[in-house]
Order: structure tokens, then sequence, then C-alpha cells
């Protein structure tokens, strides 16, 4: 069986819960503790020597980086979740590659601010967030999914820290487009929500 090494509040291991719950794929859920420090113990290091979460194991065969678990699973157990036609494919991948810099430094650094206290200027985050999602409105006027007419791995990759950004204080009112985009993932057949927390 899959086992997912899992924190709760991370938008990292929510998009692979995600892909997990979209997929229908059973899996054990193993709960990580951040807080007691155990990301940094001999046992997790031995799975993941960068210490983060989540980490995905299949029967022995394990992967510690979100989106390098999405495209896995999609190619193992949903390829209608990733398109191999070169055009579709580099597309899929801009958004990817967006996703683990653009958008974990912007709404993802502001949450962390926010959520667990992170030492990063806030203001500075906020406006990066901003500048960031004004793009992301524009790239995706008028469109259901970010890459082709149906979802794909790009729109489970960005979706946990975009939809989460008003809890790092960066709002999503300004952004129909992104707004409507949030709702038809939310209206995904299998979707699961990350937990919520205040915003500080």
């Amino acid at each position: 069986m899959l086992k997912l090494h899992d924190f709760e509040l991370s938008g990292h291991a929510h998009r692979v819960r995600l892909m997990l719950s979209l997929l229908e794929l059973p899996y054990e859920k193993i709960n990580v503790s951040l807080g007691d420090g155990e990301h940094k113990q001999a046992p997790y290091i031995a799975l993941n020597p960068f210490s983060l979460v989540p980490v995905l194991d299949d029967d022995g065969f394990v992967i510690r980086d979100s989106v390098a678990i999405l495209a896995y699973l999609a190619s193992k157990y949903g390829p209608q979740w990733y398109p191999q036609d070169p055009q579709t494919l580099a597309r899929i991948h801009e958004w990817l590659a967006l996703a683990g810099h653009e958008i974990s430094q912007g709404p993802g650094r502001a949450r962390l601010i926010t959520v667990f206290g992170a030492n990063y200027d806030q203001a500075e985050t906020i406006e990066q967030s901003h500048q960031l999602l004004s793009k992301i409105e524009d790239l995706i006027a008028g469109k259901d999914w970010l890459v082709a007419n149906t979802p794909t791995i790009a729109d489970i990759a960005c979706y946990s820290y975009i939809a989460h950004a008003p809890e790092g204080k960066v709002s999503l009112d300004a952004y129909p487009s992104i707004t409507k985009w949030l709702s038809n993932v939310e209206g995904l057949e299998g979707f699961v929500a990350m937990q919520k927390t205040a915003v500080a």
C-alpha cells in the first residue's frame, strides 16, 4: 500500500493528499510531527535527507518531492492528469516550476509568516504575492483550467498555496479568474480541503 508521510498544515503535503483522493487511491497516512522535530531525526532523514514533507513510499519506492510525487502518481495511476504531448507537457511544467518557486515564495511564504511565525519581511512578501497573482489572473482569464480543457497536475500543484493565500494576509478579492479556477478545483469529485488556520 502507498504510504504518505504527511503534515496536515503543509500545502506541499496537501497537494499530494488531494491527488491521492482524486485518483481514489487508498494509502496509509503517517503524520510527521514537525513541532517535535521528527523530520530532523535519523529515521525520517533516511527517507528524505532534506528533512521536508511530504514523502511517498510506494512499496519501497520512496519519492521526496511533492511535485515529483504528483508526476509519479499521475503517470502510474491517472495518465489523463499528465498528458505527454510535447506542447501540453511543456505548459504543465511551466506551472509546476511556478508552483515550486514563485508561488511557494509568494503566497506560500506569506502564510509561513502568519501561521508559523517565519522570519521574512511580511510587507515585501505580500507585495510580491500580489504581483504574482496579477500575472496569473491575466494568464488564466477566460479559462477553466491552467493548461488544458481538463484539469492536470498543474492545477493540483498550484492550488493549495493560492487557495490559502488569505491566511498569509494576501487577499484574493481582486482576482475573479483565480477565484473561479479555485472553485473549479474544489468542485472536482474527490476534492479534499486543506485545514484552514486563523489569520494572525
